[in-house]
C-alpha cells in the first residue's frame, strides 16, 4: 500500500510538472527571423525567399541557420538527400528552427540509402508536416529516417516516414523531445526507438502521443537481436506513450529467438504506456515475443494502462526480466483488456511471466489489477518455467480462458492472486486439470484470505467479447465489448475499467 501511494504521488508529480512544461511552451510566442523557401522550380543562387526560392537540400545544408529561422519545402515536391542539423544551428525556446512544408499537403523529403533528417547536439528545433521515405529496408537503405542524437527540446508533429531499414524515428540520447501525429510504416528495425547508451537518464521527459506504428516487418541485416518493433523505449526515464497505435509489426525479422512487441520498454524508469491500442503485431517463424504490450527487463516504477491488445502472436501483456539487465520492481499492469493473444509464439496465453535470472531479487513488486483477458483460443496467463518473482499481486482482474486458465509451472510461489474472477470456456473451470474452483484455492493457498475464499469463479456474461476490430487507439473508450450486466457482481472488479 506504501509503494502505490508512492507511486501514484511520484506519476501525479510527474504529469503536473511535464503538463506545466507543454503549457508554457505553448504560451511562448514564436518569433522568426529568416525564412528559405525551397522549390524544385528555385536556384540556389537565389536568395530563398518565396517569390525567388532555393532548389536544393545540399544548399539548404550550407546555411548557417539562427534561431527564429524558418526552412519551408514546397509541398507535393520531392528533395533528395539529408537534412542535416548541427551544433552550428541552435534555436531557443521564443525562437525554435523550423522545418516543415509551405503549401497544401506534404513536402518529400527522399533519403535515398540514408537518412532523411539528422539532429546532432541541438536544442529548440520544430519538424513538422513532411514526408520522409528511403529506397526500402530491403532495397537499399540502412539508416533510420529521422535520428534525433544528444538534442534537447524537439517538437515533432505530423510527420509520415517510411522505407528506412533502422528506425522511422529514433530518438537517441536526447531529452525534452514532444512527437505527435506520426506514422512510421514499412521500416525495418522498429517504426518509434528510444534509446540511449547504457543508463536510464541517456534519454529523458519524452512525449509520444497520437502516433501509428504500422507494418515495420524487420530489419534483414539484424541477425542477432530483435527488430519489427512497433513502440520501443529503452535506456530512458519519464516517458509517455498515450494514444497510439500498432500493428501488423514484427513478421519478417531474419532469426529465431527473442522478438519483437508492439509497444514496450526495456531498461527504462517512469515509462508509461497509456490509452495505446496494440493489435496483431507477430514474430518470426519460430520466433519468440510477437506480443502487444511489455514490461521487460530493467523496468522500474512503468505502468501500462487503459490499454487495449488483440490477435498479437505473442501475449498480449508480458512480464519479462532478461539475464543481464539491471533489477525489475515497482511496476504496475490495471485496467487493460485483452483479446485471443499468444497463439503463435511460447507464451500461449494472454499474460506471460518469465525471468530469465531465475532469481526473485532481480523480478519483484508488481501489481496486476482491474484486468479483462479474455482468450477463447488459449490459456488466460502464462508462467513460464523460469518465473521466479516475489511480491507479484493479481487482484481484482477478470481472467477468462478456453480450457486450462493458466499455463506452465503448477507453482506459483509468491504470487499472491485476490479477489479475481476466474473462468473457463469449456469447463466452468480448470487449473492444471483442476475443475473445481475452491478445491484448486485450498490446495494452493490462492483465492484466499483468513481461511475465507476471496475469489470468483462466474461467468461474466459480457455483452460482445472476442470480437474486436478497432483499428485505433481512439477506439478504445467508446468500444463496449466488454460490457458487464447491469447487475453483474464482478462489476466492483473492474470499476475503474469501466
Amino acid at each position: 500500500m506504501r509503494f502505490k501511494k508512492y507511486l501514484f504521488i511520484c506519476c501525479i508529480i510527474f504529469f503536473t510538472a511535464f503538463f506545466i512544461f507543454l503549457q508554457v511552451v505553448a504560451k511562448q510566442k514564436i518569433q522568426l527571423n529568416n525564412a528559405y523557401y525551397i522549390s524544385q522550380s528555385g536556384n540556389d543562387d537565389n536568395p530563398g525567399t518565396i517569390t525567388a526560392p532555393i532548389k536544393t537540400i545540399a544548399k539548404v545544408n550550407s546555411l548557417n541557420l539562427k534561431p527564429g529561422d524558418a526552412l519551408y519545402f514546397k509541398a507535393g515536391e520531392v528533395f533528395n538527400g539529408t537534412i542535416n542539423i548541427g551544433l552550428a544551428s541552435i534555436g531557443n525556446i521564443n525562437h525554435p528552427i523550423i522545418i516543415s512544408s509551405y503549401g497544401k499537403g506534404k513536402a518529400v523529403i527522399n533519403a535515398d540509402s540514408v537518412s532523411a533528417i539528422h539532429l546532432y547536439m541541438v536544442r529548440y528545433i520544430m519538424i513538422k508536416n513532411l514526408k520522409l521515405t528511403g529506397l526500402g529496408r530491403k532495397n537499399g537503405n540502412r539508416e533510420n529516417g529521422l535520428a534525433v542524437v544528444n538534442s534537447e527540446n524537439i517538437d515533432i508533429d505530423s510527420l509520415d516516414i517510411s522505407g528506412f531499414q533502422k528506425c522511422g524515428l529514433l530518438i537517441d540520447s536526447s531529452s525534452f523531445i514532444n512527437c505527435n501525429n506520426v506514422f512510421v510504416h514499412d521500416n525495418g528495425s522498429a517504426g518509434i526507438a528510444v534509446d540511449g547508451t547504457n543508463s536510464k537518464k541517456d534519454s529523458r521527459n519524452i512525449h509520444i502521443i497520437n502516433c501509428r506504428a504500422e507494418n515495420n516487418p524487420g530489419d534483414p541485416t539484424k541477425l542477432d537481436n530483435h527488430s519489427g518493433n512497433g513502440i520501443v523505449a529503452g535506456h530512458c526515464t519519464n516517458v509517455i506513450i498515450d494514444h497510439c497505435t500498432a500493428t501488423n509489426n514484427g513478421w519478417d525479422m531474419p532469426r529465431i529467438g527473442n522478438g519483437p512487441v508492439g509497444i514496450w520498454c526495456y531498461e527504462a524508469d517512469s515509462v508509461t504506456i497509456q490509452h495505446c491500442l496494440s493489435y496483431r503485431n507477430k514474430t518470426s517463424k519460430g520466433g519468440a515475443d510477437g506480443g502487444g504490450f511489455d514490461l521487460d527487463g530493467g523496468v522500474t516504477n512503468s505502468i501500462i494502462q487503459y490499454c487495449f491488445s488483440y490477435e498479437n502472436q505473442g501475449s498480449g501483456y508480458c512480464i519479462f526480466q532478461y539475464l543481464g539487465a539491471s533489477p525489475w520492481y515497482n511496476n504496475i499492469i490495471r485496467y487493460n483488456i485483452g483479446e485471443n493473444d499468444g497463439t503463435v509464439s511460447g507464451s500461449q496465453a494472454g499474460i506471460y511471466v518469465w525471468n530469465g535470472t531465475e532469481d526473485p531479487n532481480q523480478f519483484y513488486n508488481c501489481k496486476v489489477y482491474g484486468n479483462i483477458i479474455y482468450n477463447s483460443k488459449v490459456a488466460a496467463i502464462s508462467f513460464e518455467d523460469k518465473s521466479e518473482n516475489k511480491e507479484f499481486k493479481f487482484c481484482n482482474n477478470i481472467f477468462i480462458g478456453k480450457d486450462s486458465l493458466i499455463k506452465g509451472r503448477d507453482i506459483l510461489g509468491n504470487c499472491i492472486f485476490a479477489g479475481n474472477d476466474w473462468w473457463s470456456l469449456k469447463s466452468g473451470f480448470n487449473a492444471w486439470g483442476i475443475k473445481k474452483f475452491k478445491t484448486w484455492a485450498i490446495k494452493t493457498g490462492k483465492e484466499q484470505k483468513s481461511g475465507r475464499i476471496t475469489g470468483l469463479n462466474e461467468r461474466p456474461q459480457f455483452k460482445n467479447p472476442g470480437k474486436a476490430n478497432l483499428t485505433s487507439a481512439d477506439q478504445i473508450e467508446s468500444f463496449n465489448g466488454y460490457k458487464l450486466p447491469q447487475h453483474s457482481k464482478l462489476k466492483k472488479l473492474i470499476q475503474k475499467r469501466l
